[in-house]
């Protein structure tokens, strides 16, 4: 049988919350393996929209948005590169009188959580931002977000965790896990085999599958999100924006990156098939999501579309991601289902993560996303 290769830590799953880990693990001297069954940042970590944005969230997510945040901002002296983040605000609108007061309150429950935001009225929003339409009647704005781009920051993860000592296995799916005496044992489609005393499993919307390994089924369904971009028109739009809406096919955001194309997505999603590894574009939906946009912004509907793509991301029923420890298999730890908004979050995850095996405990509360949440259901 061919021998395993060990580690410390084996880490399964290559987007943006495994690759932060593996490189925050070194940095505590732990030696990790990394295994991502294609590419790194390949689904989800790769093909989201690229928003580092705090505001919107579910409130007690806030202290690790902020600790991500606080990575976002280091990028350059953590990794040699800066994954393109541009911190230059996130606006929020809404078209309706009955979404003002939802605006105004989330606003005031976040402030307690150190998310300080601007509430700006119809007027307002003209004189700053005159690109938006008249049916903006409100917006909140984060100033100290903004977006980067997500086909960079888990490769630059990656490759930081790599230069640290980490090892990195692309094209390598985990088949099988098991545990073996105080270690667990990880077959894969290469035939390697590798050991080690704790997993992390971050496989997006193959860790569902992963989990029930344990014991421990979680509600994961797959979507693809529905994205595009447009031929570049002069730089105008500094912060990334979406709207705040209750119908979902409303609910499309945009930023413009500084060679001028517009990239936006939102809304509704598609269908995607993990065991395939395939997610679709419907062309309609495209053509929808624009309507949107361009009732956001008027003046990009004079622009072409020239790409669209979506891929694979992992929705859990509550919406609320699952980080931590297993309820109940020693050395085990999760970290997936961010359910289409953990692109901003994946840096504090690989922290926060890291710094709980490292060490046995957080400074950044996470009890909320505990798997034990399902059992209890």
């Amino acid at each position: 049988m061919t021998q395993a290769a060990a580690a410390d830590v084996v880490i399964v799953g290559g987007g943006i919350m495994g690759a932060a880990t593996a490189l925050f693990l070194r940095r505590y001297g732990r030696s990790v393996i990394l295994l991502e069954r294609g590419l790194v940042g390949q689904q989800a970590s790769g093909v989201n929209f690229g928003n580092v944005r705090r505001q919107g969230r579910f409130l007690p997510q806030l202290p690790l948005a902020n600790r991500a945040r606080k990575v976002w901002g280091e990028l350059q002296e953590l990794l040699g590169e800066d994954a393109e983040f541009v911190p230059n605000g996130h606006l929020r609108v809404c078209f309706r009188k009955e979404e003002v007061g939802r605006l105004e309150q989330y606003a005031e429950d976040a402030r307690p959580y150190g998310l300080d935001l601007e509430l700006i009225s119809r007027n307002a929003l003209r004189v700053r931002f005159p690109y938006l339409s008249a049916d903006a009647i409100a917006g909140s704005f984060s100033p100290k977000d903004g977006h980067a781009n997500p086909r960079l920051a888990a490769p630059a993860f990656a490759r930081a965790a790599v230069r640290a000592g980490a090892a990195v296995y692309e094209n390598t799916e985990v088949t099988a896990i098991a545990k073996a005496a105080d270690d667990f044992i990880l077959e894969t489609s290469s035939r390697a085999r590798f050991r080690a005393p704790i997993v992390q499993i971050s496989a997006g919307a193959w860790a569902g599958a992963l989990a029930a390994l344990f014991d421990a089924p979680v509600p994961l369904q797959p979507r693809g999100p529905q994205m595009a971009v447009t031929e570049p028109a002069p730089y105008a739009i500094a912060p990334s924006i979406g709207v705040f809406s209750d119908v979902e096919e409303e609910g499309v955001y945009l930023r413009q990156v500084t060679r001028g194309n517009i990239v936006y997505g939102g809304g509704l999603r598609g269908p995607a098939l993990p065991e395939i590894r395939r997610a679709y574009v419907d062309p309609a939906n495209t053509l929808r999501q624009f309507q949107h946009v361009r009732r956001l912004v008027p003046a990009l509907a004079a622009l072409n579309i020239i790409r669209t793509w979506s891929g694979i991301e992992g929705y859990v029923d509550d919406e609320i991601p699952v980080i931590g420890p297993s309820a109940h298999t020693a050395g085990l730890y999760y970290a997936f289902g961010f359910c289409g908004h953990g692109f901003q979050l994946g840096p504090g995850v690989g922290e926060v993560m890291a710094e709980l095996i490292a060490t046995g405990a957080t400074t950044t509360p996470i009890e909320p996303f505990h798997i034990s949440r399902f059992a209890r259901a």
